[in-house]
């Protein structure tokens, strides 16, 4: 079966948006691993599993141009974090494409995202009758990676600009979620490159994940 014939239309957003400062500064997700940018594996793991892709980043968007995907800013002015980055998407959402009714959101630096991500949220978030749906492994819930629901958008924008909620766990603490947990043996899908350090066992994990 096809993504389209297990799931609802997914647009995936990737959150490139961070600062990076453990990195020095500048793009984490276009430091290189394997020989790749660190986004470029992103992508190739959604693009399988969303029937579309934005990018949420802000600065010049020109910076990301060889991956050929829209590159939205956050709508929410001098919010840093990822909550701006994923109401940038569902507005994108709701403006471009009216008939889709959910988000997939996950960050630009984690290079190992599981090939049955999308999949698994949406038959847990549908299953339990869920409003959101994030990602977890090893004990540990991942909530910028989930699946958000597109009619949730007003709600969020009100949390960010009139009661400055920036915590993710914060806001989706309010609604019904459905937590999907994954092994992290051989080694944790949701592994993200925050330091130099990082990205060394990156590369190692990269062989392990095949190449």
């Amino acid at each position: 079966m096809t993504k389209i014939d297990q799931t609802p239309a997914i647009q995936g957003v990737v959150l490139a948006g961070g600062l990076a400062r453990r990195m020095g500064g500048g793009d984490k997700p276009m430091r290189q691993i394997g020989g790749r940018p660190i986004l470029a594996r992103v992508i190739a793991r959604l693009e399988p599993q969303c029937d579309r892709l934005i990018l949420n980043a802000n600065g010049d968007p020109a910076r990301f141009a060889s991956f050929g995907l829209p590159v939205i800013p956050d709508t929410v002015e001098n919010f840093p974090g990822p909550l701006a980055g994923i109401l940038a998407a569902l507005d994108w959402t709701a403006a471009h494409r009216p008939e889709v009714a959910w988000i997939l959101s996950a960050p630009g630096d984690c290079p190992f995202l599981p090939r049955d991500l999308v999949v698994r949220l949406d038959h847990a978030r549908a299953e339990a009758n869920a409003q959101l749906a994030v990602a977890a492994s090893d004990g540990q819930s991942h909530p910028v990676i989930g699946l958000w629901s597109v009619a949730l958008r007003e709600e969020l924008r009100h949390a960010l600009v009139v009661e400055d909620i920036r915590r993710v766990e914060r806001w989706t603490a309010r609604y019904r979620l459905a937590t999907v947990s994954w092994p992290a043996e051989p080694f944790d899908p949701f592994f993200n490159a925050n330091t130099p350090d990082d990205i060394a066992a990156a590369e190692r994990l990269a062989e392990l994940d095949g190449g």
